[in-house]
C-alpha cells in the first residue's frame, strides 16, 4: 500500500505562512519583482534554473580572479588557477562544483582550460571520474590536483593526436559515447 497523502483540506487550523517560503531566496525574490520587465534570453534562463534549482552563485571575488585570466594565453598560471577553484569550489559558491567550474574556466579560455566530466575523463584517463564533494580543505586541494593532473594529460593527448587542445574536451566526451554509450555515468 502506497503512503497516505496530506492535503490542506484535511487540516481545520491550518495556518499559511509566507515567511516559511525559503527556496533560492535571492533568486525568489529578483524574479517576483521581474513581471513588469520583458522576458529576455537572460531571464529566461534564470527562471529555468529556479525551477530546476541549479542556479550558481559566486562570490565577486571570484568574478574578479576569473576576469583577470588572459583569454590569448597559452600557457597556464596554476596558482590563479589553484586560488579560482579554491573560491569556486568553496563554501562562499553556491551550486558549483568541479564541473562546473571547468566549464566556466574553459569558457574563459579553452586553450588552457577543459570541460572535466564523466566521459571525457574517463575516455582520457581510463578510469572513471571519482570525485569528493565537501567543503573541506582536503576535498577541494584533491579536486584541484585531480583537474590540474587531467589538463597535463590532456596537453600530452593533444600533442600527441596533432590535434587542438581547446576541442579535446568535447572529441574525448564524443568518443566516450561511442565507444562507452553502454558504461552508466552518475547523475
Amino acid at each position: 500500500m502506497g503512503k497516505n497523502i496530506t492535503t490542506y483540506h484535511q487540516f481545520e487550523q491550518l495556518i499559511l505562512n509566507e515567511e516559511k517560503y525559503n527556496y533560492q531566496k535571492d533568486l525568489t525574490e529578483k524574479l517576483d519583482s521581474s513581471n513588469s520587465l520583458p522576458l529576455t534570453q537572460e531571464l529566461l534562463n534564470e527562471i529555468v534554473l529556479w525551477k530546476v534549482n541549479r542556479y550558481a552563485t559566486i562570490p565577486q571575488t571570484a568574478f574578479d580572479k576569473i576576469n583577470s585570466i588572459d583569454v590569448n594565453a597559452k600557457d597556464i598560471d596554476e596558482e590563479l588557477t589553484k586560488d579560482i577553484l579554491t573560491e569556486l569550489l568553496g563554501k562562499e559558491s553556491k551550486g558549483i562544483q568541479l564541473a562546473m567550474a571547468s566549464t566556466i574556466l574553459r569558457f574563459r579560455n579553452p586553450n588552457i582550460y577543459q570541460i572535466i566530466d564523466q566521459r571525457a575523463f574517463r575516455f582520457a584517463m581510463e578510469k572513471p571520474l571519482e570525485i569528493k564533494h565537501g567543503y573541506s580543505k582536503e576535498n577541494i586541494d584533491n579536486q584541484i590536483v585531480l583537474y590540474l593532473d587531467y589538463l597535463r594529460e590532456l596537453q600530452k593527448i593533444a600533442i600527441l593526436k596533432n590535434c587542438d587542445f581547446k576541442d579535446l574536451d568535447r572529441i574525448l566526451y564524443m568518443y566516450d559515447k561511442q565507444y562507452n554509450d553502454e558504461l552508466k555515468i552518475k547523475y
